[in-house]
């Protein structure tokens, strides 16, 4: 994977603080650099966008 650059960033305050976005606190989401103002809320971004990916995934996997 290519090196995420805070340029490219879709915003610009963390949107768990509101604190500016840090460049060593980026993600890639649904094609889009997203950031944080720190490792640890970019951390807890990922591990709620799982959980609810594998729910969803789950969800749709029963109706069919």
């Amino acid at each position: 994977m290519s090196e995420l650059r805070l340029e490219d960033c879709v915003n610009e305050t963390c949107p768990w603080s509101g604190d500016p976005v840090a460049a060593d606190s980026l993600t890639l989401y649904r094609g889009q650099v997203v950031g944080f103002c720190n490792t640890g809320c970019r951390d807890k971004f990922e591990t709620a966008v799982s959980a609810f990916d594998a729910k969803i995934a789950t969800s749709e996997a029963s109706r069919v």
